[in-house]
């Protein structure tokens, strides 16, 4: 699934004011790392992650991977914190509007 510009900038504003649920380190991305980013995605959709300035790499390619890896959209990189989007499988879930 790709994100239409209308649809990233939809996400951009929903994500200006959450909080990041967690951080992105010298370790790089983890198995633990990526189920616990999982679940976040699976119970929110919207999720902000720190990229820490040890991590290895490039903030917007490591946005990019987590991204991948977790099979979500990076939404956008600003800075140190990338913007994952995912649709929730949840049925019983009030999902984030896209149109």
């Amino acid at each position: 699934m790709s994100l239409t510009s209308k649809q990233r900038s939809r996400l951009k504003a929903l994500a200006a004011n959450i909080t990041p649920v967690g951080q992105l380190g010298k370790e790089g991305i983890g198995e633990n790392m990526l189920k616990s980013f999982s679940d976040c995605l699976e119970a929110r959709e919207l999720i902000k992650v720190s990229i820490l300035e040890n991590a290895e790499g490039d903030p917007q390619q490591l946005g990019r991977e987590l991204a991948a890896r977790l099979g979500a959209e990076c939404v956008i990189v600003i800075g140190r914190k990338a913007v994952l989007y995912r649709r929730s499988a949840r049925k019983d879930f009030a999902h984030i509007p896209l149109d």
